[in-house]
């Protein structure tokens, strides 16, 4: 069985948008109206994005990473620059087949959803694994 770390660069050109941050979390229960104020600025790009020429994005279809929150119809930004460690969700080419899964190394190398409806990807000897990237954020719109 071969492991293949595809990692081929691409230029990846974006405005950089500065977004007001506002320091003071957000209270999930009743809101305060006291803090009301910028402290800084947040690039999506910088908070996202660590290596723009090895970055791309890709939209999810399917329910099998909803345990790790990882939902249909979100968005991933996926980095090609950084080698895929066990335990690490990744997308993945098994025999031509794209998916994306978490990589599990040991005891035996396989992909494996993180829903229980379904069952683990088992590489069998011979069988090629192309990784694509380490998914790194989750984008999700929701309105």
């Amino acid at each position: 069985m071969a492991i293949t770390q595809i990692a081929d660069a691409v230029d990846l050109t974006a405005d950089h948008l500065k977004i007001p941050f506002y320091t003071e979390s957000v209270p999930a229960g009743f809101p305060s109206p006291a803090q009301d104020y910028i402290d800084k600025t947040l690039s999506l790009n910088e908070l996202c994005i660590k290596h723009p020429n090895a970055t791309y994005f890709v939209r999810v279809d399917g329910d099998s990473m909803d345990g790790v929150g990882i939902y249909k119809g979100d968005v991933l930004v996926v980095d090609r620059s950084l080698t895929a460690q066990h335990g690490d969700v990744v997308i993945a080419s098994v025999s031509g087949e794209m998916t994306v899964k978490t990589l599990q190394l040991r005891p035996r190398v396989r992909l494996v959803p993180q829903n229980r409806r379904y069952s683990p990807i088992e590489l069998k000897e011979g069988s090629e694994l192309q990784v694509f990237g380490v998914v790194v954020s989750v984008v999700r719109v929701l309105k």
